[in-house]
């Protein structure tokens, strides 16, 4: 990217961070999703595979040689060491992807999708504006129980791992809330997407 402004974007679990980033991204934006990095990394023959398969054993590879998702998820839920563990392998390779990525992306504005973006204040500091993705606990429940076919119960322990809705406000330069459906949305996106244009441009002329 020759222009240096970023967004980042980040939101709890079932915010709908996907759906708006798509958005953005239909508008002219370069979104990179470090979820959908992590994704990969995780993926058969994934650069993280074999550090999972050393640190973790056979039992959280599955048949088709990815990381098992569910087995993992379970762990790390259940042993705050094993999930730092798992970070110290996730996190440098996500971080070194991303920059690659953002690197190669073309587009008007740079919007890096960080679901974990409040709790790790070294991505916050990375970007020039917050968006947060808003919306109230129980619709976050709703969705993932939906889309992921988890008990409440695995969902609630989710997000006690993640910042509160609280602590993600507070951090957020800017605010979409996703409480209705896509129409609702739209007005949002349009509106900030007019003030990343702006502040993109008047940032490249300070260059």
């Amino acid at each position: 990217m020759k222009n240096p402004f970023s967004v980042g974007l980040s939101g709890g679990i079932g915010s709908g961070k996907s759906t708006v980033a798509d958005l953005f991204a239909a508008r002219g934006a370069a979104v990179v999703d470090t979820d959908l990095i992590a994704h990969r990394l995780c993926a058969p023959d994934g650069a993280a595979i074999g550090a999972i398969r050393d640190q973790f054993g056979a039992a959280f590879i599955d048949a088709d040689g990815a990381m098992n998702r569910a087995a993992m998820r379970d762990r790390v839920f259940s042993d705050p060491a094993a999930k730092q563990r798992l970070e110290a392998i996730l996190h440098p390779l996500i971080r070194a992807e991303t920059e690659r990525a953002a690197q190669q992306a073309q587009g008007d504005y740079l919007m890096l999708v960080v679901p974990l973006l409040v709790e790790s204040g070294d991505w916050a500091r990375r970007v020039t504006r917050v968006l947060v993705i808003d919306c109230p606990e129980s619709l976050q429940i709703q969705r993932v129980i939906q889309r992921n076919n988890l008990s409440e119960a695995q969902v609630r322990a989710i997000m006690a791992s993640q910042a509160t809705r609280a602590a993600r406000l507070a951090a957020a330069d800017d605010v979409i809330l996703n409480d209705a459906d896509a129409g609702a949305l739209l007005p949002q996106v349009e509106r900030l997407h007019a003030l990343y244009l702006s502040l993109a441009a008047k940032m490249s002329q300070r260059l």
